[in-house]
């Protein structure tokens, strides 16, 4: 038996890179996986190598920065397959620059993104596993949401942002059955989700795939165990 046989999972951000990686696993374990994505095409393009794996997946164009999306996703899913036990809060953008060089427009999509769409996707996957009984919510943060460095500074601030939301939401599941975790990734070779392992070894940067199996790992613990965050990060800092 898979270890996610007859959950059903949605994935934001999973289109490419780590939210691919992880949709992939995810549905060679046994899940329904809801592929959800602003770029429908590249959405669909993960649903077909789930589906030519074995899994079962559909494709829901979402952009998480708008609320009205984030609700119809949820809707969508539910109608679809009844619940939702797993969600992965992937969906995020990177960029800023230096802080005092940074325009109010790439702050506000920043934070619309990554903070906004996290807090948007954290509140409806919360009071429908509330409703249901319990479930699991991943939170994809970064090591920059542990600390910061010059040219990370809105970035770094949506991501602690997200770090916020993980440990006050993991304090308030527990009275439902609903655990709460952050995964906090260094650099991430997203562009090699299709890549070798000797290409990933050669970019100096962490396999997307790392980042799944920690996923699987986050949705698959027993009921009494909480993990707050993961750190994967090939610097071996002390984070």
């Amino acid at each position: 038996m898979s270890r996610l046989d007859g959950k059903v999972a949605i994935v934001t951000g999973s289109s490419s890179g780590i939210g691919k990686a992880i949709a992939l696993r995810f549905g060679r374990e046994g899940a329904r996986v809801v592929v959800a994505a602003r770029r429908l095409a590249h959405c669909e393009e993960t649903v077909a190598s789930i589906v030519r794996s074995g899994g079962e997946a559909c494709a829901i164009q979402t952009d998480v920065s708008e609320e009205s999306q984030v609700e119809a996703l949820l809707a969508e899913t539910v109608k679809r397959w009844g619940r939702v036990d797993l969600l992965v809060n992937n969906a995020g953008i990177g960029g800023g620059g230096r802080l005092a060089d940074t325009t109010t427009k790439a702050f506000d999509e920043i934070i619309n993104v990554n903070l906004r769409g996290t807090f948007f996707c954290c509140r409806a996957g919360f009071n429908r596993m509330r409703q249901q009984g319990g479930g699991v919510i991943i939170n994809v943060s970064s090591v920059a949401g542990l600390q910061a460095w010059s040219g990370t500074g809105v970035y770094s601030a949506s991501k602690h942002g997200v770090m916020a939301l993980t440990k006050a939401l993991a304090d308030e599941g527990r009275p439902y059955g609903i655990k709460v975790s952050a995964i906090c990734p260094g650099g991430v070779a997203d562009e090699l989700v299709d890549a070798s392992p000797e290409e990933i070894l050669r970019s100096e940067k962490i396999d997307p795939f790392d980042v799944a199996e920690t996923a699987l790992y986050l949705a698959s613990l027993g009921p009494y165990a909480t993990v707050h965050q993961i750190v994967i990060d090939r610097l071996g800092a002390d984070w």
